[in-house]
């Protein structure tokens, strides 16, 4: 059978998990590093996720456009709370006030940013390289838009090799904690502009909240 007449579909549950994990770490923010009330986000985040496994319950193979635009809705719905509590975080570090003054609440806050911007842009590696998961369930991209090393060395891989969920989530902690690529090499203008960023955010947030705390501790 031709490769390309083969659906692998990978299970919605590492995603899943993933997102229920985001909900939580948002949930825990402390309240000066928190762009809207408790409930919001996870709400939001956690009607999405119900439509999208009733929608394509199982393994993640269904093409269709209102999964597509949900699934995208809620990877940006993510990526903008982890990315507003940054912001928040980094004006409170520069100008002093909220968790600032507290070298354990300040380590709690920047952990729990750090570690929602990991997970957020590792579901958005993970819904934007090759049309999505759905996609790459039917179709193996031809010029990937990141490029893994079963892609570029297919020896080293099984027959019908698909990145999954938990590749682009260490895609997202190793992008995060080198500050550039590693295993994966960004192929696609959107990867390499999307990899800066998040190198930019994390050095950002490990700097500055390290620094802190180096001087409330002293």
């Amino acid at each position: 059978m031709d490769d390309d007449d083969v659906v692998v579909g990978e299970s919605r549950w590492p995603m899943a998990s993933a997102v229920v994990a985001a909900m939580v770490l948002t949930v825990l923010l402390p309240d000066s590093v928190r762009s809207a009330p408790h409930s919001v986000f996870p709400v939001i985040e956690g009607v999405l996720l119900v439509a999208l496994i009733v929608g394509d319950p199982g393994r993640i193979d269904r093409r269709t456009h209102w999964l597509r635009i949900a699934s995208i809705v809620l990877v940006a719905v993510l990526v903008l709370g982890a990315l507003w509590a940054t912001g928040l975080l980094v004006d409170d570090l520069i100008n002093g006030g909220g968790v600032t003054n507290s070298a354990s609440e300040l380590l709690e806050a920047g952990s729990i940013v750090w570690l929602l911007n990991n997970i957020a842009f590792a579901l958005l590696y993970w819904e934007l390289d090759g049309g999505g998961p759905a996609e790459r369930a039917h179709r193996a991209p031809v010029h990937p838009d990141l490029a893994f090393p079963q892609q570029l060395a297919p020896e080293l891989a099984p027959p019908n090799w698909r990145p999954r969920f938990i590749d682009y989530l260490y895609l997202g902690f190793t992008n995060a904690t080198a500050l550039s690529p590693t295993d994966v090499m960004p192929l696609a203008a959107w990867a390499k502009i999307t990899m800066a960023i998040q190198s930019v955010v994390s050095i950002a947030i490990l700097g500055l909240v390290i620094a802190r705390a180096v001087n409330v501790f002293s």
